[in-house]
């Protein structure tokens, strides 16, 4: 199969170019009209498929929760929002819950379901800081302990991709130590570390940051926090959920100047995504209610964010159209970027010779007009 547009997307430029596609895999890039095509798009803009490393849910499923049928559906539904794949997050929970849940996805990433794949599973707590636990459960925080990780790791068969955890209540780094040896990407988050204990972890192995600027101390020219150390440290990825409610989009445009190439849009999307304004949801034991923007709040106390119903190709709109944040960097945030931070940018993120065949066709508006994962078209 060949597919044209005027613009596609090719080492961070828009060109006039034909795309082959051969077993889920891109066999050829041509100029523009020189083979006859299965598909033109016209001037629409043919882009790498999109990638959220960090997503609870969709549509009343929570990955803590469980429920092999919703993580089917949310599989097949992931594709109107332009995503290819995902790494299903956990919540912070007793032992037992989470060990099922790995052992869930588990098995529904071996049944190679319809539509988006699953890249591997991002944890997220249960060794987090109470005081910057977000909306995460509390009585289920609990010390890094490197044996009961590797139970994690067992039951989820080797793929917990990136683990979310506070550094500053990680003993002598070990389980960041562990994490590194054994290739899992540690994200600092849910921390109130210091400045100069986020770089510690950097430097005995933590690769990158879980949604900058929240649920971590924040920055000041005094105070540097983990934000500071997010921006310091260049070259280490960070996450940042771009829907405009979590950061205002003078902090987004601030994030993605100081982490260009390192940047990664997530969702960090509840189970309530895909319903109405005003639904209420259980979340790890807690009512989240969605409000008129889209965020979800916790409906007692302080009313605190508790994450978001995002759609990817949203992310990318607000990114460029509110943040003024420059076209290729949005692009590479949702697709090249990821990829690169869990490691496996050699055959996923890019429109090029070799790589998987995941491509996402963007109306102007940024709807998505289709979505090929490995190479199989998935709006009819």
């Amino acid at each position: 199969m060949i597919i044209q547009s005027k613009r596609v997307y090719i080492a961070s430029s828009l060109i006039p170019a034909q795309v082959e596609i051969n077993d889920g895999k891109i066999t050829g890039i041509f100029k523009y009209g020189e083979k006859n095509v299965d598909k033109d798009y016209g001037d629409l803009r043919i882009v790498p498929g999109f990638y959220d490393v960090h997503t609870h849910g969709y549509f009343g499923y929570d990955t803590t929760a469980g429920g092999k049928d919703g993580l089917r559906k949310w599989l097949k539904d992931l594709p109107l929002e332009g995503v290819c794949g995902i790494c299903p997050t956990t919540l912070t929970q007793a032992h037992d819950t989470l060990i099922n849940a790995l052992k869930e996805v588990r098995e529904v990433k071996n049944e190679k379901p319809e539509g988006a794949q699953i890249l591997g599973i991002h944890f997220e707590g249960p060794y987090i800081d109470v005081a910057y636990k977000g909306a995460q459960p509390e009585p289920y925080i609990v010390a890094p302990s490197v044996e009961e990780f590797k139970q994690y790791q067992q039951a989820s068969g080797d793929d917990i991709k990136i683990i979310t955890m506070a550094p500053e209540h990680d003993e002598g780094f070990k389980l960041i130590k562990h994490c590194a040896d054994t290739g899992v990407r540690v994200s600092i988050g849910h921390t109130g570390t210091s400045y100069d204990t986020a770089m510690l972890a950097l430097a005995n192995g933590a690769r990158g940051f879980t949604h900058t600027y929240n649920g971590m101390s924040p920055f000041s020219h005094r105070e540097n926090g983990a934000v500071g150390a997010a921006f310091r440290a260049h070259d280490t990825f960070a996450e940042c959920i771009c829907d405009g409610n979590h950061s205002t989009l003078a902090s987004l445009n601030i994030f993605f100047r100081q982490k260009q190439g390192y940047g990664v849009i997530i969702s960090d999307s509840l189970m309530c995504k895909g319903y109405p304004v005003g639904s209420v949801f259980d979340f790890g034991g807690q009512d989240v209610e969605i409000y008129e923007d889209g965020s979800a709040h916790i409906t007692t106390g302080k009313k605190q964010l508790a994450g978001s119903t995002l759609k990817i190709n949203e992310g990318v709109k607000i990114l460029v159209e509110n943040a003024l944040v420059p076209f290729e960097d949005a692009i590479d945030a949702a697709s090249i970027n990821p990829m690169k931070y869990i490691g496996m940018d050699n055959h996923k993120g890019r429109i090029a010779y070799g790589y998987d065949a995941d491509i996402v066709v963007l109306n102007d508006d940024y709807s998505v007009a289709q979505t090929y994962c490995l190479g199989i078209a998935q709006l009819s």
